[in-house]
C-alpha cells in the first residue's frame, strides 16, 4: 500500500505564492507518474500538473508559466510550486501516484488552498 501525505497549503493573497509538497511512502512501484489534481468548490477534480519518473512534465493550460512540478525521485516526493496565484486557483489540491504497470492509483487527503482577491 502507498501512503502520501501532503503539506504547505494555506490561505495566500492573489498574486501570491505558495509550495505545495507531498511525500509518498509504502510499496512503491518505481515505474510512475506523481502529480496534483484540484477540486474547486463546485466543480469536478481536475489535472494540475504530472511529472514522470523520467522528468517528463506535463501541464494544466490554465497554470502553464505560473505553477512549476518537480520530483525527487529518492525521496519520493513531489514539489508544486506556485506563483502569481488568481483567486480562481483556489481548491482542494491533492496528491497523486499511479503506477505505469500496476495500474496502482494513489491519493493524498487532500489540502485546502484558498486565494483571496
Amino acid at each position: 500500500q502507498v501512503q502520501l501525505v501532503e503539506s504547505g497549503g494555506g490561505l495566500v493573497q492573489a498574486g501570491g505564492s505558495l509550495r505545495l509538497s507531498c511525500a509518498a511512502s509504502g510499496s512503491i512501484f518505481s515505474i510512475n507518474v506523481m502529480g496534483w489534481y484540484r477540486q474547486a468548490p463546485g466543480k469536478q477534480r481536475e489535472l494540475v500538473a504530472t511529472v514522470a519518473i523520467t522528468g517528463n512534465t506535463n501541464y494544466a493550460e490554465s497554470v502553464e508559466g505560473r505553477f512549476t512540478i518537480s520530483r525527487d525521485n529518492a525521496k519520493n516526493t513531489v514539489v508544486l510550486q506556485m506563483i502569481g496565484l488568481k483567486p480562481e486557483d483556489t481548491a482542494v489540491y491533492y496528491c497523486n501516484l499511479k503506477e505505469i504497470f500496476t495500474k496502482g492509483d494513489y491519493w493524498g487527503q487532500g489540502i485546502q488552498v484558498p486565494v483571496s482577491s
